[in-house]
């Protein structure tokens, strides 16, 4: 399901004023994430916890540096905060305020997660797999719909800020790229990509059921003729080409026969 455009104008009206960011403002975002001095990242595993800004419901107004893979705060050690940092790098968008992991985030704790390049996804064809690169075909960054939250190794005297991203079914162009055999027809997922004039809804208070179906509403797939995407080099492995510039230039398959 792609956005509604006209749907979801009648729906948010309920809920008062729309806000999208002004020039000056994405300046502002630009500016404060350069100053976070992050590595430059083209390629990264999930499970190496990467850092990427994010702008949070407590404040708004900041870009900061979280950790990709949520650690629940009531998670009791440290064993259990890797476990679960590596359980939780995507959160189904259906069910975050049901899964313990999630609905404590998914009420109060809602975030965007700011994606600079795009991102990867692997099409599997005869017992192989090819990566593709996904961005948006204007070249812009995108904006996903994420959760956070806090956790403390008091043991340590450690605190982490981590985050989820946000799923939800997947378009015609990710239904086509994400195929992977082991996953049920039908369950092909992508990440809950938020238009720039719905960013800050996703971020407002959730404090009865109109609230929670607003945030709910935002939780549909991206429209698939603004994506575009690509086979780029193998990412992991022996042959892999890792976090290089090189991930996101394409790269020609001769065996390789899409749809």
């Amino acid at each position: 399901m792609c956005y509604d455009k006209s749907y979801l104008t009648q729906k948010l009206e309920r809920y008062g004023k729309r806000y999208a960011r002004t020039p000056k403002e994405e300046a502002f975002i630009t500016d404060q994430i350069e100053k976070l001095n992050l590595p430059k990242m083209y390629y990264a595993s999930g499970f190496s916890h990467p850092l990427a800004p994010v702008i949070t419901d407590e404040h708004p107004d900041q870009v900061q540096a979280y950790s990709w893979g949520l650690i629940p705060s009531w998670s009791k050690d440290a064993m259990t905060a890797v476990k679960l940092s590596n359980q939780c790098l995507n959160a189904r968008g259906e069910s975050i305020f049901e899964k313990p992991a999630f609905r404590s985030s998914a009420k109060s704790r809602r975030c965007l997660i700011i994606c600079i390049d795009g991102f990867f996804e692997y099409y599997h064809q005869e017992h192989h797999t090819f990566p593709h690169f996904i961005r948006q075909k204007n070249g812009e960054p995108m904006t996903f719909a994420g959760l956070w939250d806090r956790w403390e190794n008091r043991e340590e005297g450690i605190v982490r800020y981590t985050y989820t991203i946000v799923t939800t079914k997947a378009n015609r162009l990710m239904t086509r790229l994400h195929n992977n055999p082991k996953r049920e027809e039908g369950d092909s997922r992508m990440p809950v990509i938020l238009p720039k004039e719905l960013e800050m809804d996703w971020l407002k208070p959730v404090n009865d059921k109109a609230d929670r179906d607003l945030i709910q509403s935002l939780i549909q797939s991206y429209p698939d003729e603004l994506m575009e995407a690509w086979p780029v080099r193998q990412l992991k492995g022996k042959k892999g080409i890792g976090n290089n510039e090189l991930a996101i230039q394409p790269m020609d398959y001769p065996e390789l026969i899409t749809n």
